[in-house]
């Protein structure tokens, strides 16, 4: 394949991505700092966030690939800057309790009735 055609196609690609980045990097430096305020709500977002992507990269290692990677989908609605940009897109965003219901859900699903579960029990309690 010639490399013109590559680079056409990479760019088909990869632009609609490289886009994303290039329009939330061009935002001022006011509009920045107002999105950056540490509230509660936002510090145990990225905390259950980070948990929940923790959680689905030991499923990915330890478990299986295809609960891992939705436990990876799911840690996206958690992160205040993916909500921020699914809201400016889609004009959609996801309620609190629609969150605090999905993390008791998650945590109950992970600890409860998943291998990882078990693999803990076994590490931690069955020593």
């Amino acid at each position: 394949m010639p490399l013109r055609q590559m680079q056409r196609i990479e760019n088909k690609l990869f632009k609609p991505f490289i886009w994303l980045f290039v329009e939330a990097s061009t935002k001022t430096m006011k509009e920045n700092a107002m999105q950056r305020r540490l509230t509660p709500s936002s510090v145990i977002g990225w905390v259950f966030g980070i948990v929940v992507f923790a959680i689905g990269v030991a499923n990915v290692f330890l478990v299986h690939p295809v609960p891992g990677i939705v436990y990876l989908f799911l840690s996206l609605i958690y992160f205040p800057p993916a909500n921020a940009l699914l809201k400016e897109k889609t004009g959609f965003y996801i309620p609190r309790i629609v969150k605090i219901i999905l993390g008791i859900i998650i945590i109950q699903f992970t600890l409860g009735v998943s291998d990882l579960g078990d693999m803990i029990d076994d590490v931690f309690i069955n020593k």
